[in-house]
C-alpha cells in the first residue's frame, strides 16, 4: 500500500490547473495527523494478520492436497476428512497440516516408514509409533516457517524480509546467527540476493562472488550437495561469517531440479552440527530457493553509508525520493531507528508516511530544503507542536543531502538533557559566555558578549581582570571583590555592575563566574555575562509603583476607618433609647463579619411632636463608602420628612424622590411605620422590604406588606399603606435581610427559621430576648444586620 506524500505532488506544466476554491467555497479538509497515525497502525495490524492467515491457508491447502493424492478424495471430501482428523487427534489444524505434509515428504523421523506406506494418520500423530515430541515440534516448526515465507513472497516482501522470517522462525532456535542467500547468475557468478542477521558492512564485502576463483561456495554449487563445517572452513579459505572458526552450513538451492543458488548459514562460533540440525536446515532450504528473485534491491549507490549509520547509537535512516512522484521512501533504518518503527512490519522500502505519519510533513519539508540548498537542515523537534496522546516526537533532527534523490535523517528519540540545556540557554536573552585561560593569557567570548559591551566583534575579547576600563568608575570595587573571590578564595561568585559602552550607553550587567582548577592550581576563569538592564529598570518601576500602592492603601484604609466610625456613630450597635409612650423598644445593629464590608443598613426610632412614634429600618444595596453615604442621606431625609405629620405612604413617596437625586443613584428597601398610642394602631408602608413579624400570645406571624416598589427604581412612584391594630403584650420585629439570608437555602427557609426562633424565646426582659434572638438567628452571607423589637406595655 502506498500513501500520497503531502506537498510533493505538483501539477505538470502541460496538465490541467487544479481547481481553486472560491472565497465562498469550503476549503478542502486537511488530514488529521492523529487519524493518519491510527489508520497506519490499523492497516499495519491488518496486513500482519493477513500474512499470518495466508501462511496458515497455504499450509492447510498443502495438507488437503496430500489427502487428495493419497486417498483419491475430492477436495471437499479431503477438507471434511482433515477436519475429522483434527477433532479425533485433538491437534490444532496448523500442527496437523504440518504433520501430514512432513509425512508425505518422508520427514517424520521415526514414523517415516509409516509415511512411506501411506499411513498418514499414524504419521500425523495417531499411531503408537509417532515421532518423539522434540522431533515432531521441530518438523512442525519448519513447515510453519516455510508456509510463512511462502506467504511473504506472495505478498511482495523483499528477499531480506523473507530471509528474516526464515531466520527468526526456524533457525534462531538452532543457535544460528546469520543467513546469506546467493543467487546464481547466467555466468555462474554468485550475487548476494538477501541476508538476515548480518550487518550491512559484512554484506557489502560479499555482494558478488565471481566464478573461477575456486572458492568453497562454487564447489558446493558445482557438486550440488550440502557442506557442513562445524569448525569453519579449512585454513586459508574465507567464507562469510563472524569468525574463521565459526560453524557454517552451505546448502544448494534447487528449483525444479536445477541448482539456482546457495544458502550459507553461520553460527557465532564452533558448533556441533548433528543430524536434527542438518535435517531442519535442509527443510528450510526448500522455501529459500523459491524467494531468490523476490524484491532484490540494488544497494550499490548506498556504498559505505549504510554500514556507517549502523554503527551509530542514535536513530538514523536513509530516505530516497521516487524519481517520478518525488514520494519519499525509507531505504534503510539502523537498529535504533527500527525500534522507533516497530509498529510497522518490514519498514524498509515503505513510504515515509507509513512509518512516521505525524512527522511526515515536517520531514518532507526539511528533506526538500536540504536537497535544494545542498546544505544540512536542523530542527529542535519534529513535529513542533506535540499534543498528549501523539507519538513521541523526534528531537534534534538533522537532515543531510547525500546524493541525487537521497537524504539521511538523524535524530534522538528521547530528550537528551545536554541538548535540552543548550536550547534553554539559547532562549535566554542577552546571555553571553566567556572563558579566560590564565596559562596562555587568551580569552574567549561568545558573540553576544560583544553586543552587551558595545564592542566590535573583530576586537579581541577582554579578560575579566582587565574589564575595569569598560565599567563605571563606581563599579571598580565590585569587580575587585569578584576577582578576590575567584582568585584568592577560589570560590564561585557573582555581582551586578554598570558597563559604559563606547556609544555612551549604560548597561547593567550581571557577572557570574567559576574558577577553573587543575591539580589545585588556578588555570582559568569561566562564566557568563547577562544584560539585566531591562530587569533593573523594571525593578525601579516596580519599586515606585509599590510605593504609590502603599500610599494608596494607607489612604484607603484611613478613609475606610472614617466611614466605619461614621456608620457606627449614626447606627450604634446598642443604642440608648429614651422612654416612649406605651412602648418598650430595643434596637441592635450587627456589622458585617468582614470589616471591609461596610454596609448600608440603618434603623431609626423617633418620637414625633404629634405624639406618634416613627419606627423604620432600611437597607441600601451594595457595600462600601457609597452605601454608607446613601444610608446617611436617606435616614436623615426620612427623619426630617416625618416631622411634616404626613402618612407613611406619603413619606415613602418623598423618600423615593430623595433616593433618585442622591449621588450614585442608589436603590434601597425600607419599612416606615407610625405607631399611634391613642388607639394602639400601627400605620406602615413597605418599599420592597421583608415582612414585619408579630408575636402575640406566643404565636409568631408575618404581616403581609403592601406591594410597593423599592426606593430609587422609578420616579413618581406611588406607595400604599396598611393599618395593623395592636394589643398590650404584642411584640413587633423589624429587621434587614442579613438576619435571614443564606447561601445554601432560599429566603423562605430563612424567614421560617426566624419565626420558629421567635416562638422559642423564653420570657424575660426585652433587651435579653433581643440579644437571644440575634444570637440564635443569623444568616451566612457575612452581611450586616439591623433589628428593631417593639413591645406594647
Amino acid at each position: 500500500m502506498t500513501m500520497s506524500n503531502q506537498g510533493q505532488d505538483e501539477p505538470r506544466p502541460d496538465g490541467p490547473r487544479p481547481h481553486e476554491p472560491r472565497q465562498d467555497e469550503p476549503r478542502p479538509h486537511e488530514p488529521d495527523p492523529d487519524a493518519l497515525t491510527a489508520a497506519v497502525a490499523q492497516l499495519t495490524a491488518e496486513l500482519a494478520g493477513l500474512r499470518r492467515d495466508l501462511a496458515r491457508r497455504h499450509l492447510l491447502d498443502l495438507a488437503s492436497g496430500v489427502l487428495v493424492a493419497q486417498r483419491s478424495l475430492t477436495p471437499a471430501d479431503a477438507a471434511d476428512h482433515f477436519a475429522q482428523l483434527a477433532e479425533t487427534t485433538n491437534v490444532s489444524p496448523e500442527d496437523l497440516a504440518a504433520d501430514i505434509v512432513n509425512a508425505a515428504a518422508g520427514q517424520s523421523a521415526p514414523g517415516g516408514d509409516r509415511a512411506a506406506s501411506g499411513d498418514i494418520e499414524a504419521a500425523a500423530g495417531t499411531g503408537a509409533a509417532a515421532a518423539p515430541d522434540e522431533d515432531r515440534s521441530a518438523a512442525r516448526r519448519a513447515r510453519l516457517v516455510e508456509a510463512t515465507a511462502e506467504s511473504a513472497a506472495q505478498t511482495g516482501s523483499s528477499v531480506d524480509e523473507i530471509a528474516g522470517t526464515l531466520l527468526d522462525g526456524g533457525m534462531r532456535p538452532l543457535g544460528v546467527r546469520g543467513l546469506w542467500l546467493f543467487r546464481r547468475t547466467e555466468t555462474d557468478c554468485l550475487q548476494l540476493a538477501g541476508q538476515a542477521g548480518v550487518s550491512a558492512l559484512e554484506a557489502a564485502h560479499w555482494r558478488w562472488v565471481p566464478p573461477g576463483t575456486g572458492s568453497t561456495l562454487h564447489r558446493v554449487l558445482a557438486e550440488a550437495a550440502p557442506l557442513w563445517l562445524p569448525a569453519g572452513p579449512p585454513e586459508g579459505e574465507r567464507l562469510p561469517g563472524p569468525a574463521p572458526d565459526a560453524a557454517r552450513a552451505l546448502l544448494p538451492l534447487r528449483q525444479r531440479g536445477v541448482v539456482t543458488g546457495l544458502a550459507l548459514v553461520d553460527w557465532p562460533g564452533p558448533t556441533a552440527l548433528d543430524e536434527p540440525v542438518r535435517r531442519a536446515l535442509t527443510g528450510l532450504a526448500v522455501p529459500a530457493a523459491r524467494i531468490l528473485d523476490a524484491g532484490v534491491s540494488d544497494p550499490s549507490e548506498s556504498g559505505v553509508l549504510v554500514p556507517l549509520l549502523d554503527l551509530l547509537t542514535h536513530p538514523a535512516m536513509v530516505l530516497r525520493a521516487d524519481p517520478e512522484t518525488a514520494t519519499l521512501h525509507v531505504e534503510h533504518l539502523n537498529r535504533p531507528a527500527l525500534d522507533s518503527a516497530r509498529h510497522v512490519h518490514g519498514p524498509a522500502g515503505r513510504p515515509l508516511a507509513q512509518l512516521f505519519p505525524a512527522m511526515q510533513a515536517d520531514l518532507v519539508r526539511l528533506a526538500q530544503m536540504a536537497r535544494e540548498s545542498a546544505a544540512p537542515q536542523r530542527a529542535a523537534r519534529v513535529p513542533v507542536e506535540h499534543r498528549p496522546g501523539d507519538p513521541d516526537p523526534l528531537h534534534d533532527v538533522r537532515v543531510l543531502p547525500v546524493g541525487p534523490g537521497r537524504t539521511v535523517v538523524l535524530w534522538h528519540g528521547a530528550t537528551d538533557p545536554g541538548l535540552s540545556l543548550s536550547r534553554v540557554l539559547g532562549r535566554l536573552e542577552n546571555l553571553a559566555a566567556f572563558e579566560d585561560d590564565l596559562i596562555t593569557g587568551k580569552s574567549r567570548w561568545s558573540d553576544q558578549a560583544y553586543r552587551i559591551f558595545g564592542l566590535d566583534p573583530a576586537a579581541p575579547p577582554v579578560p575579566l581582570r582587565r574589564l575595569a576600563p569598560h565599567l563605571h568608575r563606581d563599579e571598580i570595587g565590585n569587580l575587585n571583590e569578584l576577582l578576590v573571590e575567584l582568585t584568592e578564595r577560589r570560590e564561585g561568585a557573582h555581582t551586578v555592575v554598570r558597563a559604559v559602552r563606547e556609544d555612551g550607553g549604560l548597561r547593567h550587567v550581571r557577572i557570574a563566574a567559576e574558577p577553573l582548577l587543575t591539580g589545585g592550581v588556578l588555570t582559568g576563569i569561566t562564566g557568563v555575562y547577562q544584560d539585566v538592564s531591562a530587569q533593573h529598570h523594571t525593578e525601579i518601576a516596580l519599586t515606585a509603583t509599590f510605593d504609590r500602592l502603599t500610599a494608596a492603601q494607607t489612604q484607603a484604609a484611613l478613609r475606610h476607618q472614617l466611614v466605619l466610625q461614621l456608620q457606627q456613630a449614626i447606627v450604634p450597635e446598642v443604642p440608648v433609647l429614651q422612654r416612649l409612650p406605651g412602648l418598650q423598644v430595643a434596637a441592635r445593629y450587627r456589622p458585617a463579619a468582614e470589616e471591609y464590608r461596610v454596609g448600608g443598613d440603618w434603623y431609626d426610632v423617633l418620637p414625633l411632636p404629634n405624639g406618634r412614634v416613627l419606627v423604620a429600618v432600611g437597607d441600601i444595596a451594595g457595600h462600601g463608602i457609597d452605601s454608607v453615604t446613601g444610608m446617611v442621606a436617606l435616614r436623615n431625609a426620612l427623619r426630617g420628612l416625618a416631622f411634616t405629620g404626613h402618612s407613611p405612604a406619603r413619606l415613602m413617596a418623598w423618600l423615593n424622590e430623595v433616593t433618585l437625586h442622591t449621588h450614585g443613584r442608589p436603590t434601597a428597601t425600607a419599612v416606615c411605620a407610625l405607631y399611634d398610642p391613642s388607639d394602639r394602631s400601627l400605620c406602615w408602608a413597605s418599599a420592597g422590604h421583608l415582612p414585619l413579624l408579630l408575636l402575640r400570645a406566643g404565636e409568631a406571624t408575618f404581616l403581609e406588606p403592601p406591594r410597593n416598589i423599592l426606593l430609587g427604581a422609578v420616579p413618581a412612584a406611588e406607595y400604599t399603606e396598611t393599618v395593623t391594630p395592636l394589643v398590650p403584650g404584642d411584640t413587633l420585629m423589624l429587621y434587614t435581610d442579613g438576619l435571614v439570608e443564606s447561601r445554601r437555602t432560599g429566603i423562605d427557609e430563612g424567614l421560617e427559621r426566624l419565626r420558629r426562633a421567635v416562638e422559642r424565646l423564653r420570657p424575660g426582659g426585652l433587651d435579653e430576648r433581643t440579644d437571644a434572638l440575634l444570637a440564635s438567628v443569623t444568616g451566612d452571607t457575612d452581611d450586616d444586620t439591623s433589628l428593631v423589637v417593639v413591645r406594647l406595655s
